[in-house]
């Protein structure tokens, strides 16, 4: 009769094809949590010889060996086999030859379901950490930038259109705002990926008096899942990070977006840095701003990487199911992709040029200040409905005219309405019309100065 060779191989009378073997191994991509797979093990062990259920010797004998892996996997020096799938029986398989049949102990009262989930939950655990102070310096570098620019003019756009003149620092701080909300959402993913799945076992718990409580303290966990079926199948974490990856990537595309604009011949309201810019193979003259791109186009895959998992997760009954071997290759793709977005995103911003005369220039030449002039029309007591008309008009034939609302003589604003006196044109000046705008969250200076003050207080 054949045999299988397998770790779990006792039932089966043939070894699986080496295709099969191919097909159905992880070790090539979930060798990635080698570090905490072996951090699980000295948890568990340490459990083991807590509760009695292994002996002493043979607890520090599995945990000196499991310390002697730790030191070769930093050192690159441990080697993974498609033959042993995945990293759990990789690791066995080395810490049986590191130290003998006692190595086979270390799996009393666990099973890889409840094994993978805390390595899972390790990683992320880590990971989520990383990306919280990425955040940080990227709102760092937006603060700074604002302070830079608070009496800098530019046109604020609706619909792309030039719509009203605004504090170039008021339009950083919108994007500070966004990741501060992605910061909110990393840290609430915090409190669902810092719980213990390990000692659930295959998904019904184990017969074995375990301390589940001590494990997780072991490993830094300040929960445990209350049942063993949420326990192994749960990927909600894993889910909710991806979501919060794909809100923070579409944030920094839309932030991309514009600086591709902005940087345009027919904008030229910012300059890209020669260091995050690349040229053309063809066209000499050419300085494109490829970094940009890059991030806007990298969020399809970290939108892709959360539809994958979604797509995965729908269909499954509880408990495992070999489909959560596919829950991986995604996290770690978002996980790459996000914190090397940040890190480039923030060095590209902290070296972008602004053009400030080009964007002063765009504010006085539009008509950006038309509300100004039907503000003003309201406050001396026309009703603005019929304000909006009277300026809707003018602007229409300024346009017709080639001219612009500052270029208006006094006698023409006083012919449209009596109302009007030399005074408009104070309130017609950009500079004017943003300072006024001091209500609550407003593009007024001192309002972008509060903000500014409030952000550096919060990142202190």
């Amino acid at each position: 009769m054949a045999e299988n060779h397998q770790l779990w191989g006792g039932r089966f009378t043939a070894e699986p094809s080496e295709y099969v073997q191919s097909f159905g191994a992880s070790i090539h991509f979930d060798q990635k949590m080698a570090a905490e797979d072996l951090h699980g093990s000295l948890a568990h062990v340490a459990m083991l010889k807590h509760t009695g259920i292994l002996k002493g010797d043979e607890a520090d004998q599995i945990t000196a060996g499991l310390h002697t892996l730790q030191h070769k996997l930093a050192a690159g020096e441990l080697h993974f086999t498609i033959e042993n799938e995945d990293i759990h029986l990789n690791l066995e398989s080395l810490l049986t030859a590191e130290i003998g049949p006692v190595a086979g102990k270390l799996h009393t009262a666990r099973s890889r379901n409840d094994q993978v989930a805390t390595d899972m939950h390790l990683y992320l655990k880590n990971q989520l950490h990383t990306i919280l102070d990425l955040i940080v310096k990227l709102q760092k570098v937006v603060v700074d930038k604002a302070d830079q620019h608070v009496e800098t003019l530019m046109p604020g756009y609706t619909h792309m259109q030039h719509a009203q003149p605004i504090s170039y620092a008021h339009y950083l701080m919108a994007y500070y705002e966004m990741l501060q909300r992605d910061y909110d959402r990393f840290e609430f993913n915090l409190k669902h990926t810092d719980r213990s799945p390990l000692g659930a076992a295959a998904l019904a718990g184990t017969t074995f008096p375990i301390d589940r409580e001590y494990s997780a303290a072991q490993l830094g966990f300040t929960d445990v899942y209350q049942n063993s079926l949420d326990a192994v199948s749960d990927r909600d974490f894993i889910l909710e990070f991806l979501s919060n990856c794909a809100q923070l990537m579409m944030h920094l595309s839309r932030f991309c977006e514009e600086i591709i604009l902005w940087d345009t011949q027919e904008f030229q309201y910012v300059e890209l840095s020669d260091t995050y810019s690349t040229g053309s193979s063809i066209m000499p003259q050419k300085k494109n701003p490829d970094m940009a791109e890059l991030i806007r186009g990298k969020t399809g895959r970290v939108y892709g990487d959360l539809m994958g998992l979604l797509t995965v997760m729908k269909g499954l009954p509880l408990a495992y199911n070999k489909d959560f071997q596919e829950d991986k290759e995604g996290m770690f793709d978002a996980v790459d992709t996000v914190e090397q977005s940040l890190t480039v995103f923030r060095g590209m911003l902290a070296t972008l040029t602004v053009k400030t005369d080009n964007l002063a220039h765009a504010t006085s030449h539009d008509f950006s200040n038309a509300t100004e002039l039907a503000d003003y029309l309201a406050s001396k007591g026309l009703p603005f409905r019929q304000a909006h008309e009277l300026v809707g008009e003018l602007v229409l034939k300024c346009i017709q005219e080639h001219k612009y609302l500052k270029d208006v003589s006094l006698a023409d604003y006083q012919a449209l309405s009596p109302l009007i006196a030399a005074d408009v044109y104070q309130a017609l000046d950009p500079r004017t019309a943003v300072a006024r705008r001091n209500s609550l969250g407003g593009t007024g200076f001192d309002q972008i100065k509060k903000q500014i003050a409030a952000a550096k207080a919060h990142l202190q």
